[in-house]
C-alpha cells in the first residue's frame, strides 16, 4: 500500500521522502511514526501520510508532538473532516482495514480538502498543552 500511496503521490507532482519500510521484515512502526512526526512538527514537511496495521499506534505516536494533528482516517468522512475542523496535518491509515483503492481516494480527499478555519481554529488552539 505504501508503494501505491508514494507513486500516487508523485503522479500528482508531489515530493516525497520515504522514510521507510524498505522491506517485508518485521519492524517497529514507532520507529517510522517518530520520523514522520519530527519532520512534521518541525516544520521540514507540511504533511504526512502513515500507514500501518490498524493505524491507531501510528496516530498515538505522532500525536505526541508538538504541533502534529494525526488523523486516522479509514473513511472519507472522516478524511474530509481531519482537515476541514481539525487542519490535520498527518494522514493515518491501517492497511489491515482498508484496501489500496480506498487508500487512494483518502489521499486524494485528505489533500483536497481545506481547512475552514474560523470556530475550529479557535479550537484547534486549545489543543496545545500549555
Amino acid at each position: 500500500m505504501k508503494e501505491k500511496v508514494k507513486a500516487f503521490l508523485q503522479n500528482r507532482g508531489i515530493e516525497v521522502e520515504d522514510v521507510g519500510t524498505h522491506n517485508e521484515e518485521s519492524v517497529d512502526y514507532t520507529d517510522f511514526g517518530k520520523e514522520v512526526a519530527r519532520e512534521v512538527s518541525g516544520g521540514a514537511f507540511e504533511r504526512g501520510v502513515l500507514i500501518c496495521g490498524t493505524g491507531i499506534g501510528m496516530s498515538m505516536v505522532a500525536n505526541r508532538f508538538p504541533g502534529v494533528r494525526a488523523a486516522l482516517a479509514n473513511d472519507l468522512f472522516s478524511a474530509v473532516m481531519s482537515r476541514r475542523h481539525n487542519d490535520s496535518n498527518i494522514l493515518v491509515m491501517g492497511g489491515r482495514l482498508i484496501g489500496d483503492t480506498l487508500a487512494l481516494q483518502l489521499v486524494d480527499t485528505w489533500l483536497e480538502t481545506p481547512f475552514e478555519g474560523g470556530r475550529h481554529q479557535r479550537r484547534l488552539e486549545k489543543m496545545d498543552i500549555e
